[in-house]
């Protein structure tokens, strides 16, 4: 059984930054990938950032330049830093690891607003 911890979630003024943390336990396959997914009230769950354990990054356009992601694979953790934060960033969001089939965390809140 794999579980996921996520942490880091909050309310940020717009232009402001978070960074969310998840750490996996469990049956982990060596090679895997851990990211981040979000949804909107209303809308549908949307990929934001995720990396293999060899290193290979995807981002959503709607992040590029301002969002990096990072992963120890020793500690099985993966981090996400938000930068330049907007109100379009409000979501709730999801720590995810695919290893033979996904896992998902409880999701964290994030909300920009003044």
């Amino acid at each position: 059984q794999v579980q996921l911890a996520e942490s880091g979630g909050g309310l940020v003024q717009p232009g402001g930054s978070l960074k969310l943390s998840c750490v996996a336990s469990g049956s982990i396959f060596r090679l895997n990938v851990m990211g981040w997914y979000r949804q909107a009230s209303g809308k549908e769950r949307e990929l934001v950032a995720t990396m293999t354990s060899g290193g290979t990054i995807t981002y959503a356009d709607s992040v590029k330049g301002r969002c990096t992601i990072s992963r120890d694979n020793a500690k099985n953790t993966v981090i996400l830093q938000m930068n330049s934060l907007k109100p379009e960033d409000t979501a709730v969001y999801y720590c995810n690891l695919l290893t033979g089939r996904p896992y998902w965390g409880q999701g964290t809140q994030v909300t920009v607003s003044s």
